[in-house]
């Protein structure tokens, strides 16, 4: 049985650290004494611990039912290519995972797109588009973006008034490749146009670097539809 995704979720500070030490539990590389020792250096009170365990066990250490996996199969990369941009193993899983996440992730990937930078008043003026003018809004939308700066996507600058780009990391793994992809199809939740699978707003951080478009027709979770020799898509098989 699937359950819903969350409506935001994402509504924790989440380090690097902290989320690269739960996705090693996954993967059978470290154990949650491990992340629970640097949730103590942290010195997060007693609620805010609370939290950010629920954050880090949706993440990483137990994910949604219909998430599990894919969990899995993100742990395995990470696993065999030790080369792989940790930031986009925590990127994929949060993009799959927290539909807000993958909204402002997506809103900064437009916004930024022609500058690479934006105003982060921009940002939290369509999230409240979405989501609704209240301060829960406005204050997850800090949390994600300062989560974003940990893992090396974004820079705030100007006081935080101001969210630049940083440099895209390559993506040179055709298994990371497939799954990013696979990440921006779920939290899309409509099929990709192939075209635009190498600029999608969603993964800015990142430059994929491999052959996109056989990638994604050779693998089993995804499929291509044709509606012309020039307009090709892609989607999870199962939503087809």
């Amino acid at each position: 049985m699937m359950t819903l995704a969350p409506r935001i979720g994402f509504d924790r500070f989440i380090a690097l650290e902290w989320a690269t030490t739960a996705l090693k539990v996954r993967a059978g590389t470290a154990n949650l004494d491990d992340l629970e020792s640097l949730l103590d250096d942290a010195g997060l009170g007693a609620a805010a611990r609370v939290k950010t365990r629920t954050v880090l066990k949706r993440l990483w250490l137990e994910p949604r039912v219909e998430l599990v996996d894919f969990a899995d199969r993100g742990a395995a990369i990470f696993k065999a290519y030790p080369d792989v941009p940790v930031t986009a193993m925590h990127w994929g899983m949060a993009v799959a995972t927290y539909p807000f996440f993958g909204k402002v992730a997506e809103l900064i990937g437009r916004l930024s797109a022609i500058q690479g930078d934006c105003a982060s008043a921009e940002i939290h003026r369509r999230m409240s588009e979405t989501y609704g003018e209240r301060e829960g809004t406005y204050r997850m939308t800090n949390m994600v973006i300062q989560s974003q700066a940990s893992w090396g996507a974004v820079e705030r600058v100007e006081k935080g008034k101001r969210v630049l780009r940083r440099a895209p990391a390559a993506v040179e793994n055709d298994e990371l490749t497939v799954w990013l992809i696979e990440a921006a199809a779920r939290t899309a939740d409509r099929p990709l146009a192939i075209p635009s699978l190498q600029s999608l707003p969603v993964l800015f951080p990142f430059n994929l670097t491999r052959p996109l478009a056989y990638l994604v027709s050779n693998t089993e979770r995804l499929v291509v539809r044709a509606e012309g020799p020039n307009n090709q898509s892609v989607a999870l098989r199962c939503a087809i």
